[in-house]
């Protein structure tokens, strides 16, 4: 009896040892999970099941004159999933009926709804069966992103963001530049990124052990920032116009490239800057012309030709060194004491001109000997004062070419003449055009622009230009070089132009010759025209450029695209015709 009490209590004390060991072994697993792996634990366990999202700010707007967008973001959504949720589920499957839907059932209706491809989805699936993310397809919009909801694929969820477009495509292409993988690539995106571009949030939100998200469970971390809107003076339809104009014309011509500028005269502001070819921002990758990324009009430098000759004219007339009648001799060339020598583009024998008529005939030889009465430092000062020599400074672009002159010319003694026929020097379009806005408006310059500010989401405006005005020559020397400019289009280098009806025009042409390094001068030309209209009241300055033409090397094959935009300008701002003739001086004496 004793010894089975004995071997009772000793089986009893061996289980109790059994079950205190086992109960120590639990209280120290517990002790660390509860307390040395909590922090730890308790970190993936919110990670598995607290999931963040990306709330992007929306990038900023560019608007032409008239709020039109040249430049917008449009919701766009990716679609995700978390790969070890993957399963199949009951539901209708956009349907009306519940039934047992497969993954792969699941994914090819995801696949039909999308426009994504099935077997992408898949392998995205299965290279991490046991991660919490995957993308199954990207960039949807709106409607295909609602075709995908409505499928109610519980382990299936949305990535917002905003996506780039441009509603005008490649007609403000050259201006609006464009966004890309690592952001803002060109034009005023890049040059106003700062302003444009918005601050991105984020937010969490619960999931469920099944990948459903947990209603109100969502908590906002950081507020997303929206852009500035950018606004700019271009009118978009407009800049269509010459946009077409000058790449018909560039087409007929053979020419390399293209420019067209259209300028209010009393405000500076450019209504239009169109580059042919340019680039189509919604399909970068259809451009092979890198050049053809920027505008040419702003960044490409080039010997301006004879269309400055029209500042040497009116820097002489402010001076008091000339008249539109002053007389002079002019052959078809001159030979200087270094051995330099200039002449006239066609042969002819020597000419009594006024000045008048030295711009008519646009001749070298006869600028040049008035030209003289000028120091070189008042040129060059003149020049600097008509916007040469020094970069837009109230155009924020990138690419613009640097121009950091000096204070006093630095030219030899050939180019201080060539300069005065716009050879030696360079200039972009926009500042031939410049020099035209301020003749035609009464001798005052604005500093041209195409942007006028940038109003931040809150409101405030910031980047806005400095427009401070300059008078450059008297009102009376402006007037004078304008009236002059009028006998180009009726007697001069632009007489073979067609008139347009009932107004008065003064232009000026260009045809420079093209530098080919050490080998100086080849046969290459660069051809414009640039004027203003009506002459005597000017509202609006049109240029256009074109570069290596082949099948007409000559200003006169540039005319009739100026002709065309002068006269759509015309007839868009509906411009009043002029009510009296032409007042011109005589050419010759």
């Amino acid at each position: 009896m004793t010894r089975t009490i004995r071997n009772r209590r000793l089986r009893y004390s061996i289980v109790m040892l059994a079950v205190i060991a086992l109960v120590g072994v639990f209280v120290v697993r517990l002790v660390d999970i509860q307390v040395v792996q909590a922090a730890e634990m308790n970190k993936q366990s919110a990670a598995k099941r607290s999931i963040p999202v990306t709330v992007y700010g929306t990038r900023g707007s560019i608007v032409d004159r008239s709020g039109t967008a040249l430049a917008d973001s449009v919701t766009r959504y990716n679609i995700t999933t978390a790969p070890r949720l993957v399963k199949k589920f009951t539901g209708t499957l956009g349907g009306t009926r519940k039934k047992q839907v497969s993954v792969d059932t699941a994914l090819q209706a995801l696949a039909k709804a999308s426009g994504g491809d099935a077997a992408t989805m898949r392998q995205n699936i299965a290279a991490d069966p046991r991660s919490n993310f995957a993308y199954l397809v990207k960039g949807l919009d709106v409607k295909h992103f609602e075709a995908v909801r409505a499928l109610e694929i519980p382990w299936v969820y949305k990535e917002q963001q905003a996506a780039r477009v441009y509603p005008a495509g490649a007609t403000t292409g050259n201006l609006t530049g464009f966004m890309g993988t690592d952001g803002a690539q060109a034009g005023l995106e890049y040059a106003y990124n700062r302003c444009l571009a918005g601050t991105n949030g984020s937010e969490t939100y619960e999931r469920g052990e099944d990948g459903v998200q947990l209603p109100g469970s969502t908590v906002t971390k950081t507020k997303a920032k929206d852009g500035g809107t950018l606004h700019t003076t271009i009118d978009s339809d407009l800049q269509y116009m010459a946009q077409q104009t000058i790449a018909s014309a560039g087409k007929e011509l053979q020419a390399e490239s293209a420019t067209a500028t259209v300028t209010s005269v009393k405000t500076g502001e450019i209504l239009a800057v169109a580059d042919w070819p340019t680039v189509d921002p919604n399909d970068v990758d259809a451009t092979t012309d890198k050049g053809a990324f920027g505008s040419r009009a702003l960044t490409a430098s080039y010997e301006p030709g004879s269309t400055i000759k029209a500042a040497i004219a009116a820097a002489l007339l402010d001076q008091g060194k000339s008249s539109p009648t002053d007389q002079a001799v002019v052959p078809y060339s001159r030979t200087f004491p270094w051995g330099g020598r200039i002449q006239d583009s066609e042969f002819h024998q020597t000419e009594n001109l006024t000045l008048t008529g030295i711009l008519q005939n646009s001749s070298n030889v006869g600028i040049t000997e008035l030209g003289e009465r000028l120091t070189s430092q008042q040129r060059y000062d003149y020049m600097k004062k008509f916007g040469l020599f020094e970069p837009e400074s109230a155009i924020d672009y990138p690419g613009q070419p640097s121009m950091d002159y000096g204070s006093t010319p630095d030219w030899d003694q050939q180019t201080n003449i060539n300069s005065m026929f716009g050879q030696g020097i360079s200039t972009t379009a926009v500042q031939v055009a410049s020099v035209f806005q301020t003749i035609a408006n009464d001798g005052v310059r604005i500093p041209l622009h195409f942007v006028t500010g940038c109003t931040t989401a809150d409101g405030t405006t910031i980047d806005a230009p400095d427009v401070q005005k300059q008078r450059v020559v008297s009102a009376s020397a402006a007037e004078q070089t304008t009236q002059m400019l009028q006998s180009v289009v009726t007697g001069g280098t632009l007489v073979g132009m067609e008139r347009i009806s009932g107004y008065n025009i003064a232009a000026k042409t260009g045809t420079a010759e093209v530098a080919e390094g050490s080998k100086g001068y080849g046969g290459q030309r660069i051809t414009s025209v640039a004027g203003m209209a009506p002459a005597e009241d000017p509202q609006y300055v049109v240029t256009v450029t074109f570069t290596k033409p082949q099948t007409n090397k000559w200003s006169s094959g540039a005319a009739p695209a100026f002709r065309t935009l002068m006269s759509q300008v015309l007839e868009k701002y509906r411009v009043a015709p002029s009510t009296t003739p032409a007042k011109l001086y005589p050419s010759t004496w």
